[in-house]
């Protein structure tokens, strides 16, 4: 892509829709590089830079060490970006004050098995579209079926290898994290319907709610008859608390 008279970025490029694209790539593929983005976007390296720039300075994004990928050659590693939690709360958030709320008072005159209910009935319609698209695509891409809705739903969720063996799905955005950093039943009710759809036991190993970057399940690699993903890597119990750096690397594009 060219530059504008006087060395400018042309005038798409440089627009405040370009930078709320520059934004979105971050939540969706994690820390990255100007170039990264540049290339996954489209745009020049320097227009995504002078974006980078302006969110740096208003607070919605601050540097992080990349994904690794492959051995690194000799030289200053390029400087990488991620979304800070205002960054975050810069996206639509599906619930505000008034759902908050509203759960306090459901949580005073039911109880937390109230919540925990209606967490799971929230939940039901994506039950019903999972089950049509595995029986378009077959089961052994069920976890990509399954990371498409949760896509859909404003999740922006990724399927990986697991550092643990297996797979892990990555949520890089959650909708309700303020909701849900209040009322967990709210993340324990998503992990039920993973497992359940994917008709193994799954192990949540980090949520954005509770101040992680990434909310990441494991997912075993014999689930549901799934590929080994590159290669059949011994499987191992997942660590209850992993180190919240590895998996948000091994989960960000």
């Amino acid at each position: 892509m060219g530059t504008a008279t006087g060395g400018q970025p042309p005038a798409d490029e440089a627009s405040p829709d370009t930078r709320q694209r520059v934004a979105r790539d971050v939540l969706e593929h994690g820390p990255s590089t100007a170039a990264a983005i540049a290339a996954r976007l489209g745009l020049t390296s320097a227009g995504v830079r002078r974006h980078l720039d302006t969110l740096l300075a208003e607070g919605l994004v601050e540097p992080a060490a990349p994904r690794p990928h492959g051995q690194r050659g000799r030289g200053r590693p390029a400087r990488a970006y991620r979304l800070t939690d205002a960054g975050r709360d810069a996206f639509e958030q599906a619930y505000d004050d008034l759902a908050a709320s509203a759960l306090r008072y459901l949580a005073e005159i039911g109880g937390s098995d109230a919540v925990a209910e209606f967490a799971r009935r929230r939940l039901v319609h994506l039950e019903e579209a999972y089950r049509l698209a595995v029986a378009a695509v077959g089961p052994s891409a069920a976890p990509d079926a399954l990371v498409e809705l949760l896509t859909e739903e404003g999740y922006a969720a990724t399927v990986e290898p697991s550092p643990l063996g297996g797979l892990q799905v990555c949520q890089h955005h959650c909708p309700v994290a303020h909701v849900a950093a209040e009322f967990p039943q709210l993340c324990e009710a998503e992990t039920e319907l993973i497992g359940r759809l994917l008709g193994t036991h799954v192990q949540r190993l980090a949520t954005i709610a509770h101040g992680d970057g990434v909310c990441t399940t494991h997912i075993p690699l014999r689930a549901v008859g799934m590929p080994a993903h590159g290669g059949a890597a011994a499987e191992q119990a997942p660590d209850p608390h992993p180190d919240p750096t590895t998996l948000t690397a091994a989960g960000g594009r």
